[in-house]
């Protein structure tokens, strides 16, 4: 485990949303560095299909159909 620098008023923005999101500060860091990674590496699918995609990975099915 590292430890990076980040701004105020960005850990700000993610103490307000880890207690929106029932996430401690740091998982709710990584989960944006995480969605953040996986928005670059696929530019093409929506935040609900990586989620989708991420939910089917973790049950080792095949992506899930998003719903719209």
């Amino acid at each position: 485990m590292g430890i990076i620098k980040i701004s105020d008023d960005l850990h700000d923005d993610i103490r307000k949303s880890c207690q929106v999101m029932s996430r401690s500060i740091n998982a709710q860091a990584e989960f944006w560095i995480k969605m953040g990674r996986l928005a670059e590496l696929n530019p093409t699918l929506t935040f609900s299909e990586l989620i989708a995609n991420e939910l089917a990975t973790a049950n080792n099915e095949s992506p899930l159909k998003v719903v719209k």
